[in-house]
């Protein structure tokens, strides 16, 4: 054997004792498979990355898409669905909701209200508020009723009838009036006030908010400003709440989309390293990518083959390792030395220990 090939075998040798790392270059997938079948042992990687970086001469360099995945930012805490859902407000003075059928109303759209109709019907207005003003909540709904029959036009019936019912205890009756009112008129601040204090009735402190607010706009009363201020620190903690989860579930929906590419990178890279060491694996020895017709399982080691005094002999000889290596690296080669005896009877011996016949 050419000493000069000893002497850098050698020196490879010490290499791979000194930095073990080396074996686990992907142009070295041959030599790790071939030692592990002899029965050594390699030590594991210390961190997995490219082998190539760009400069494997058997193999085009990595694409931009093997490049490793930035590390992820540390992931802040996610809750469950159920904190996300826990939130402490007082509820203090909030009752069961009214289920009552819908109360009577007038028809707004084809209703013809003459003068002595809108007379009648602002009558029966005032004798609803006397009968407010003496408590008697049944006979003011009663009253503001038959007004609105006579005028269903009137926004401010069905704001004042949206009164009693919040003093009867009935927010959803009076919810119902209040839109009804400000479809009629939406500049009035009757309509929002009462069904501002429905919605809190309700616990609906952001809605209710909103009311309050609008109706302070539309026409300042200190009533309204009062409850306002109630309710307003309620409806900011539950915005606050709602705006904090959903940045959360938007962080989590960014960080699985984030994982799932860094995922995909990985595999991509994973395969391309496998695709290089694939083309990496042929040289001097032979194996599935270094001699024709491949080696099936239970192939024999180097040691075996350096056992044979006919191949060493044959393996001095510059003409057979020149044509050897050839048909190594393209096993198609081998028709180029059909009629040189000296090298077929080799190829035929290597053939034989593979259990493989010769491919012309």
């Amino acid at each position: 054997m050419d000493p000069r090939k000893v002497a850098e075998l050698k020196a490879f040798v010490q290499l791979c004792e000194t930095n073990p790392e080396i074996l686990h270059l992907p142009e070295l997938g041959f030599l790790r498979t071939w030692l592990q079948e002899m029965g050594a042992s390699i030590p594991s990687p210390s961190k997995t990355k490219d082998s190539c970086q760009g400069g494997c001469p058997c193999g085009p360099p990595p694409t931009s898409a093997s490049a490793p995945a930035p590390e992820p930012e540390p992931e802040p805490p996610v809750l469950s669905e159920s904190e996300e859902s826990e939130i402490e407000i007082d509820n203090e003075g909030v009752i069961e909701p009214d289920t009552i059928d819908p109360q009577d109303s007038g028809d707004t759209e084809n209703a013809e209200v003459t003068d002595e109709m809108m007379d009648q019907a602002n009558e029966k207005k005032m004798e609803a508020i006397n009968a407010l003003g003496e408590g008697d909540l049944p006979k003011a709904l009663e009253l503001f009723t038959a007004a609105i029959k006579l005028n269903p036009c009137s926004a401010i019936l069905y704001a004042k009838r949206a009164s009693v019912f919040i003093k009867m205890q009935k927010p959803n009756a009076a919810i119902r009036d209040c839109d009804r009112a400000i479809s009629i008129n939406p500049d009035s601040a009757q309509p929002y006030k009462w069904r501002g204090k429905a919605h809190r009735l309700l616990g609906h402190w952001e809605e209710a908010a909103k009311d309050l607010a609008t109706a302070c706009k539309l026409d300042y009363d200190e009533d309204t400003s009062a409850m306002l201020k109630e309710v307003q620190p309620k409806a900011n903690k539950i915005s606050e709440h709602r705006r904090k989860y959903e940045r959360k579930r938007e962080e989590k929906e960014i960080r699985e989309r984030q994982e799932r590419i860094k995922k995909a990178r990985e595999e991509h890279a994973r395969a391309q390293r496998e695709e290089e060491a694939r083309q990496c694996g042929g040289g001097f020895f032979p194996g599935p990518a270094g001699f024709p017709g491949g080696a099936p399982a239970g192939m024999p080691g180097l040691g075996d083959f350096l056992k044979d005094p006919e191949l060493l002999n044959a393996m001095k000889d510059p003409e057979v390792m020149a044509a050897f290596q050839d048909v190594a690296q393209n096993p198609a080669n081998i028709a180029k030395y059909q009629n040189n005896p000296k090298i077929m009877a080799l190829v035929t011996k290597l053939s034989s220990k593979f259990g493989a016949a010769p491919q012309p």
